[in-house]
């Protein structure tokens, strides 16, 4: 049977596109943004520290941020909700 695996996001700055066929190599492109100089490629989890320093030794990457995605409380629907819930919290 079909096994999904965990997967990570990691967000990476590029100071040339050229790079982006070396980035191909390391897991699968799902953004590019040329006006900000990013890229989105998403790795498997277990995976996600040796390829941080990998990628950061690549010619034209500045740096390699993991992405925030699994950290974020799914219960929170929207930031305004929990600014009121903080607000009413500190009127108490």
């Amino acid at each position: 049977m079909f096994q999904m695996t965990e997967r990570q996001g990691l967000i990476v700055y590029i100071n040339n596109f050229h790079v982006l066929r070396r980035l191909r190599r390391y897991g699968h492109i799902v953004y590019v943004s040329k006006r900000m100089r990013y890229v989105v490629l998403y790795v498997n989890r277990s995976l996600v520290e040796e390829l941080k320093k990998k990628l950061e030794k690549l010619h034209s990457v500045t740096s390699v941020k993991p992405s925030e995605w699994p950290n974020i409380d799914p219960t929170v629907f929207r930031l305004s909700d929990v600014e009121n819930a903080n607000n009413q919290n500190n009127e108490e």
